[in-house]
């Protein structure tokens, strides 16, 4: 039988992306197969669906770097009919057929099954930009910032990761500043839990390459001169999660921050992480996400409306998260 599925082909330098039929011959290797009922967007399926960067790596593909639905067939045996599972990240979109369809075949040890406490919806709102939100605040945790130490900055805090990482963090008793560059939503990023905005504007440009000490902890969306301004103004022995690039992915900064106020700096990496990591973001996710303001957060759309959205996300124009209907 034929499913419906938005094929990413390549022309020159130019993508382009439609709704296509396909069948289950077109799906590649992989134990599990799963009948898909959400995707989402994610700013990196926005940079693969532009070619603004080659996120992309064999044509045609099925774009989509997350997938949620119920288990079809599998041989893996960790996973059986039935079964609610999801995919973040690994080689979704890159190299190997992703969630914008309404089937897939991947390999067993890329799934995660979804918490009780969340239905396909609800994991696909959450997305690669909610688990990798609670894999931010896990590196804080780790690092042993706690509430009582002071402020947390999120930066790019309109998006679906900073949306995320307020909700997170404020049910978790921290005070947040959220920076964003869309000042008139400042009641949205209120209603999620931010006790105060500021403008990026006033982390974007060059700045001193040691300031005065104002986070206890950050969590950076953006990267370039505002990740290097964002440790500058760190506090001794805070921790920065470090995992976009929206503004570069230069960092014009300097060693200060770490040898003189024993800074950290933790990148965070979504796509290749491990089944443990995994587990646990989602088990925190389950415990610690408020669903009403995940509900806040996200909209709706079709698989043919996608492209339009990716666009609109690059434009810095979509607030939170966007769930896809892949059935619609």
């Amino acid at each position: 039988m034929s499913f419906n599925a938005l094929l990413a082909t390549k022309t020159g330098d130019a993508i382009s992306a439609g709704v296509v039929q396909l069948t289950e011959q077109d799906l590649m290797p992989g134990d599990v197969t799963v009948a898909v009922e959400y995707s989402t967007v994610n700013y990196k399926d926005a940079l693969a669906l532009s070619g603004r960067s080659p996120v992309i790596r064999t044509f045609p593909l099925i774009p989509g770097i997350d997938l949620a639905g119920v288990v079809e067939t599998s041989s893996h045996p960790g996973y059986a009919a039935g079964d609610r599972v999801l995919v973040n990240g690994w080689g979704l979109s890159q190299t190997h057929h992703g969630g914008y369809a309404q089937k897939a075949r991947v390999p067993g040890e890329w799934l995660v099954k979804i918490p009780e406490a969340f239905t396909s919806r609800d994991a696909m709102a959450i997305g690669t930009a909610g688990y990798t939100a609670m894999l931010s605040v896990l590196a804080l945790e780790h690092g042993g910032v706690s509430p009582d130490q002071g402020d947390i900055l999120v930066t790019g805090a309109n998006g679906g990761a900073g949306s995320i990482a307020i909700a997170l963090l404020s049910t978790l008793g921290y005070r947040v500043v959220a920076s964003t560059g869309r000042l008139e939503e400042s009641a949205y990023l209120k209603e999620l839990g931010a006790a105060e905005i500021l403008d990026r504007a006033t982390l974007s440009e060059p700045g001193a390459p040691i300031a005065k000490e104002r986070w206890a902890g950050a969590i950076d969306a953006v990267g370039s001169h505002t990740l290097a301004n964002v440790l500058a103004q760190t506090r001794y022995r805070g921790v920065v999660a470090a995992f976009g690039l929206a503004q570069g992915a230069d960092l014009p900064g300097s060693v200060l921050p770490f040898i003189l106020r024993n800074v950290t700096l933790a990148g965070i990496d979504s796509v290749n992480a491990p089944y443990s990591a995994r587990e646990q973001a989602w088990t925190r996710l389950a415990a610690d996400l408020d669903l009403g303001k995940l509900a806040r957060t996200t909209q709706m759309i079709s698989l043919a409306e996608v492209p339009a959205l990716a666009g609109q996300m690059l434009q810095g124009r979509v607030q939170g998260r966007t769930v896809v209907d892949v059935n619609a």
